[in-house]
Parts: structure tokens; C-alpha cells; sequence
């Protein structure tokens, strides 16, 4: 481990008669690292985390160490209070950093855990130097956005090179070049290409390329603008991706060359794809990889035996992908289902699951703000499976419950999260165990049978207050039960979490008597992890977001269980192996 006071302590020239000031890690060593800078124009949303995480997984297949971090315009220290509505999910890792959904695909992408390392906001960036302005740290110089908020930019890229000792640091920048927000960020590289010194930083811009109907051509005037705006900050780029509905023309290609002083080579078409797992491929086809490598001067580290074994797997997955044997509905009962953003970790979990199987997953979106126990059938006459996601507050909950007991009732496969799993709890205890007043304290705060509350247990022994329980947690699962075979017979299993109710114990004994079997709970805690009913086709829930860990070439098994159930009750004719042994053939 890295001492923080090593960290801070080599200072270049940071007097006040030096205009030097760039904090260095102690033993940093420079050269050492490179840096692959991407940058939007345009407009925002075209998937820079997508590129440079394609881009990142291509590297990390030729042997090369990489880590990716993302830096956010916004004040916030973290995502945690973000509205779905206008920032699409909250992505939570391990350690229990609330951040962008980009993390999550970074994660799924490279198949590695991040950390709070790899996530930095300007709200981190101006308290960590407002601490160290009380602390005394400038030696009394007057606090600047240049030298010390770069500074203080460029020191968290580097930390990260030492700690997670990378070959190259994929950064991604929020927004786009000409943004107030994000102008330290993009100062901050410019100022970090200068210092590291030639081929050490990769500057990518992706842009967009319109393509009006009433035109009928491409335009390439607000791509070249855009890139302008980038040059006037200092920033040469090196590579430019364009994005585009369809293949990006010679003609446009080389206007952006000309206007950009960046070869045609290095100018590649992005068009739209059908999956974000052939992305890998449509860069490697155009030499973007090569290009990278030879910019940076690290071609003699690669490991080619490598990259061919690490390929190979990777379009054993990808070739799968549109050949589909069979296809299923899966029913989304949420309330922000208007913005697809706010489920993209549970989106891409079923994908995954879907793909494993041979099968073509449609998501129907549910909004169950006015769902009730009368028109519950009609919303749902049509799904094959129903997962009651996350969320918070008080709106659509009565439409949860209603959805989850039709679903119990009509044997229809079902997965709760998180907030689905309360849901399921107060569904069941109301209509199972006649506990008729059944609810959760957040919903009601002074509800006579508060089945899901906040317990004084767990506030005295986590220590979480009102905060909420954040990050990866160790669950005990329970011999022969649905979980513990899911998992492959695993006794211990570790998922994340984002919550602060839980099943109160007092109503344990009632609801397990009735038939709800508890098959997961905290290995330390009184608390209640995943639920299941035995006798239902496949009815399980867990307080956790199991969405958040799956991967491409490693299905969540919780979703992989509802999508081979709900094969199982689409095509209840044919011979198709049960969800259990369905699970073990693509989980094992």
C-alpha cells in the first residue's frame, strides 16, 4: 500500500516564488504509465465510456495492464443523490462508491472490480484542495484554479498509475469540449501531455456526424466545430472517432482529416451497433489498437499468445449474438421506465443471460404507478418473466405489490431487487400471512405491522445511521435451497447492496411458517438477504443488485435462472433442460 502522506509529499518547486507547481507520488516514475484521454464534441451521450472501454478491453487482451477512471463535471461528491430521470442509474462498486453507469461498463467490459479510485468528481476535487487550503498545504501561496485544481487532477492520474501499477490509464472525460464544467479537466490533460513528454498521452475526441432526412447526406460542420473547440484549448487530437446512425463516408473522413490536421487513418467510422459487445471487434477490424500502440511506443509490450486465447473467448460470446433459438419477454415493473439509462446494469445482465442460453430477451416496460390488483393482468398478460427493480420513495410501490402477487399467484418466473424484494415481503405477509396492515416504514412511517424497517441493530452494529448500507457484502446462503444450487452449491457468496430497510426479525418466524424461506442472510448480522418460494416455478428476491456483477462471459446466475424459467414457461413443449441445469451448464 501506498502511504497518503507519500503521496502528497513530492512537491515540484511548490514555493511561492515557483510558478512549477504539479504534485508527483513519491517513486512516480515518468514514461512509465501512458495516458488515453477521451473527450466528447457535439453533443453529450455518444458513448465515451463505451469507446474507451472497448478500446481499454483490446488492450487488456494483448497483456497490458490498464485502468480506466472517469472525472464528472458536476458538484457532487458522488452519484449517490442523483435522479435516475436525469442521470440514468446509480453504478455502486465493491467498496460502496455510489458513481456514473459508466463504471459499470468499464466493469463488465475488462471484467475487473474498480474502486473509488477509478471515479472522481469536481465536488472531490475542490474538497480535497479546500482541506488541504485549511491545512496549510500551499505554503501560503493563494489557491488557483491553475496550478492547484489541475494539479490536484493530474495527482489523482497518477496515484492511480502507482496503485494500480497500469500500462496505460484510460481517462474519460464528462461532457463535452466547451463545457464550463469540464474545462479544468480538459486544462489538466493539456497540462499532463506537456509534463510526461512525447507519446506518453493519447488524445481521442468522439464526435458525432449528423445526417439530416431531409437532406439525405452527411454533414460534417458541427463535427468539425466541435473539434475546433478542443483545439482552442490546447488539445491536439490524435484520434477521432466518429459516431454516426451509418457507416461514416470517405468524403466526410477525410474533411475531418484536413480540418484537423489528424491523419485519414486515424479518423474511423463508429456507426450504430446492435450491441455494444461488437464494438471490440469494429475497432480492431480499423487497426484502432495498432494505431494506439504505435502512438504510445508500447508495441513491444504485448503479449500476442495472449490476445489470441483472450480473442478467441471473446467471439465464442460475440458469435452467439443475433443467432438466438428462442425468444422471451421479460416484463420491467418500475417507475422510472420512461428513461432506459435508470435499469442499464439490469438491461445488459439480461443480455448476458440471454445470450448464454441461445435466446432473444425483448424488456416490456412496465410503469406501476397505476397498476392495481384489478389491472394487474392486463399489464402483464403478455411477459414470460417479471423482475420488480430497485427505487426509492413512496410512488408505484401499491403497483410493485400488485404485480408481485400476480406473479406468485399465476406462477409467472420472478425476480425482486433490492426494493422488490421489500416489496415481495409485504406482498407476502399481506396476503400469505393475513398481516393485512403489513408495510414498510418507508412508505408509512407509522404502520402497525412494519414488516421492512430500519433496525436498531443494524444501525448500532454498521454504524450506517441514516445512511445507507453501500457496497459488496458477504451473504450465507442456505443448504438445498434455490440460492445456495444457483450458485453452484456455494455456501458463502458476495453480492452489492444499496439500501436501508430491511425485514424486521420480529417478523421472521410468521413469514417463514407461511412458506417464505429465507435462503440468504448476513454471515454477522440479523439481516435477510434473499427470499425464495419453494414451491413456486421460480419466485426469488434478494436486498442486493445482483445486476451490478454480471458480466459477459459471466452471467449473473440470478438472472440467468428467471430467463431459463421463463424459457421453460414459453415453451413449455419442448425438451429444454430446467432453469436449475440451465444455470449450471452456463454459470459453471
Amino acid at each position: 500500500m501506498i502511504d497518503k502522506n507519500e503521496l502528497l509529499a513530492s512537491v515540484s518547486e511548490s514555493s511561492a516564488e515557483s510558478e512549477f507547481f504539479s504534485p508527483i507520488p513519491k517513486g512516480y516514475q515518468k514514461g512509465k504509465t501512458k495516458y488515453v484521454v477521451v473527450m466528447g464534441t457535439v453533443m453529450s451521450g455518444l458513448g465515451k465510456g463505451i469507446f474507451s472501454s472497448c478500446l481499454a478491453k483490446l488492450m487488456l487482451d494483448k497483456g497490458l495492464k490498464v485502468s480506466p477512471i472517469k472525472l464528472e463535471g458536476y458538484l457532487n461528491i458522488d452519484s449517490g443523490t442523483l435522479n435516475p430521470f436525469r442521470h440514468g442509474e446509480v453504478f455502486v462498486l465493491d467498496d460502496g462508491m455510489e458513481c456514473d453507469m459508466d463504471l459499470g461498463t468499464y466493469e463488465r467490459m475488462l471484467d475487473q472490480n474498480l474502486s473509488k479510485d477509478n471515479f472522481s468528481t469536481s465536488g472531490q476535487i475542490y474538497r480535497e484542495i479546500l482541506d488541504k487550503e485549511r491545512h496549510g498545504d500551499y505554503l501560503g501561496r493563494d489557491v488557483q484554479m491553475i496550478p492547484h485544481v489541475t494539479g490536484e487532477v493530474k495527482l489523482k492520474l497518477r496515484t492511480l498509475a502507482m496503485k494500480t501499477n497500469a500500462d496505460i490509464i484510460f481517462v474519460e472525460i464528462g461532457g463535452t469540449a466547451g463545457d464550463l464544467e469540464n474545462a479544468f479537466y480538459i486544462e489538466a490533460m493539456r497540462e499532463l501531455a506537456y509534463e510526461e513528454g512525447p507519446h506518453s498521452c493519447c488524445f481521442v475526441a468522439l464526435t458525432y456526424i449528423l445526417e439530416p432526412r431531409i437532406l439525405g447526406e452527411q454533414k460534417s460542420k458541427a463535427a468539425q466545430l466541435g473539434i475546433k473547440q478542443l483545439m482552442q484549448s490546447g488539445i491536439q487530437p490524435d484520434i477521432i472517432a466518429c459516431r454516426a446512425a451509418n457507416a461514416v463516408s470517405e468524403k466526410v473522413r477525410q474533411k475531418i482529416s484536413v480540418y484537423s490536421n489528424v491523419p485519414v487513418s486515424r479518423v474511423i467510422s463508429l456507426a450504430d451497433s446492435a450491441s455494444i459487445y461488437q464494438i471490440p471487434a469494429m475497432l480492431r477490424e480499423c487497426g484502432m489498437d495498432f494505431e494506439v500502440l504505435r502512438f504510445l511506443h508500447i508495441e513491444d509490450r504485448i503479449d500476442l499468445r495472449k490476445e489470441r486465447a483472450e480473442w478467441a473467448k471473446w467471439c465464442d460470446f460475440t458469435d452467439k449474438i443475433g443467432k438466438e433459438k428462442y425468444e422471451i419477454n421479460i416484463g420491467i415493473t418500475g417507475k422510472y421506465t420512461s428513461v432506459r439509462d435508470s435499469y442499464a446494469s439490469i438491461i445488459n445482465a439480461l443480455e448476458h443471460s440471454g445470450i448464454a442460453l441461445g435466446c432473444k430477451v425483448k424488456i416490456s416496460w412496465i410503469d406501476t404507478s397505476a397498476i392495481t390488483d384489478r389491472n394487474a393482468a392486463e399489464h402483464l398478460k403478455d411477459v414470460n418473466g417479471i423482475i420488480v427493480p430497485g427505487g426509492f420513495g413512496v410512488r408505484g410501490t401499491e403497483g410493485k405489490i400488485a404485480c408481485i402477487k400476480y406473479a406468485r399467484e399465476n406462477n409467472i418466473p420472478f425476480l425482486g431487487i433490492c426494493l422488490g424484494f421489500q416489496m415481495a415481503v409485504i406482498e407476502f405477509a399481506r396476503n400469505v400471512c393475513n398481516l393485512k396492515k403489513a408495510n414498510s416504514t418507508e412508505i408509512e412511517p407509522n404502520c402497525s405491522e412494519p414488516v421492512i424497517d430500519i433496525l436498531p441493530e443494524q444501525k448500532k452494529i454498521e454504524g450506517l445511521g441514516g445512511n445507507m448500507r453501500l457496497g459488496g457484502q458477504d451473504i450465507k446462503l442456505k443448504p438445498d435451497t434455490i440460492a445456495f444450487k444457483l450458485f453452484g452449491s456455494n455456501s458463502a457468496i458476495r453480492m452489492r447492496f444499496r439500501h436501508r430497510y430491511e425485514v424486521d426479525p420480529r417478523y421472521i418466524e410468521t413469514l417463514e411458517k407461511a412458506g417464505m424461506v429465507f435462503s440468504g442472510n448476513s454471515p454477522k448480522h440479523p439481516i435477510m438477504q434473499i427470499l425464495e418460494l419453494s414451491e413456486h416455478p421460480y419466485f426469488i428476491a434478494t436486498q442486493a443488485h445482483p445486476c451490478l456483477t454480471s458480466r459477459p462471459l459471466h452471467p449473473q446466475p440470478m438472472f440467468t435462472g428467471l430467463a431459463a424459467a421463463a424459457i421453460s414457461a414459453r415453451y413449455p413443449d419442448k425438451k429444454i433442460p430446467k432453469f436449475l441445469q440451465a444455470v449450471e451448464m452456463v454459470c459453471s
